[in-house]
């Protein structure tokens, strides 16, 4: 009798793995207008961002995949990278200063959370096969073999990441910029672990390219929110600058 998972692939047809993408850019793009509309930022110029931060990913997405394979595919990570840089330089182009990194942080981790099922249900990104002797309710049957849903691992991660954004940005936690270096280490951090579970040859010290590229995330991440976090406690902790003639009138009696 197939796994239990195995059955949910069989019973959806495949034509929902597509449902599923567009459902997740929807999500995505949804979450962030939530972002926007909360910060005060729903504006055409960040809404343009949207749009080179789409561009970008995309092409990010392909370039490393085939860099990597040499095959045509999608990388996550090379359209989170592709997508940074595109957002980056574009904001610099059209001198937008504001802080934007939350915006997309929610919106990546509310789409991925959604469109990973229907990498699922496409029969792409399957991890591993499961050793002899595991439990048999958490693969499935896939290429030849009962392999770890790592789609549905990255989706579970995505979603409890999203969680605690959330609940960070309810209690306003962090300062502008906060959640996106949070996200960034917890992604990051968890797809190291998940990537264990993955398919990928390692390329040193047992690790794949991908785990290298978590840990230079992570190291990333990491330092820039410990940063942010330190330089906002500077900034609230320094007296209120007194104003000239006010000291002045003090230093007189």
């Amino acid at each position: 009798m197939p796994p239990p998972l195995s059955l949910l692939v069989d019973l959806l047809p495949r034509t929902g793995a597509s449902l599923l993408y567009a459902l997740g850019y929807g999500t995505g793009v949804g979450a962030f207008a939530l972002m926007a509309r909360r910060r005060g930022l729903s504006t055409p110029g960040v809404w343009s961002l949207v749009v080179v931060g789409l561009l970008g990913g995309l092409l990010g997405a392909n370039l490393a995949q085939y860099l990597a394979t040499g095959a045509p595919g999608k990388s996550v990570l090379g359209g989170v990278t592709g997508g940074y840089l595109s957002v980056f330089l574009y904001k610099r182009y059209i001198g937008l200063r504001r802080p934007t990194g939350d915006l997309f942080a929610v919106g990546m981790m509310a789409g991925e959370a959604v469109g990973r099922w229907g990498c699922f249900l496409g029969g792409c990104c399957f991890g591993r096969p499961v050793a002899a002797g595991s439990s048999a309710a958490w693969c499935v049957e896939a290429q030849g073999a009962c392999r770890y849903p790592a789609q549905i691992y990255l989706s579970l991660v995505c979603a409890a990441i999203l969680a605690v954004l959330v609940a960070v940005e309810a209690r306003r936690a962090l300062p502008e910029n906060g959640l996106f270096f949070l996200q960034g280490a917890l992604y990051a951090a968890a797809r190291f672990v998940i990537e264990f579970y993955r398919t990928a040859d390692p390329v040193g010290l047992g690790l794949t390219v991908a785990q290298w590229t978590c840990l230079v995330a992570v190291a990333f991440f990491g330092t820039g929110l410990w940063r942010l976090v330190a330089r906002e406690r500077v900034r609230v902790a320094a007296p209120e600058a007194v104003p000239a003639p006010a000291m002045a009138a003090e230093a007189g009696g």
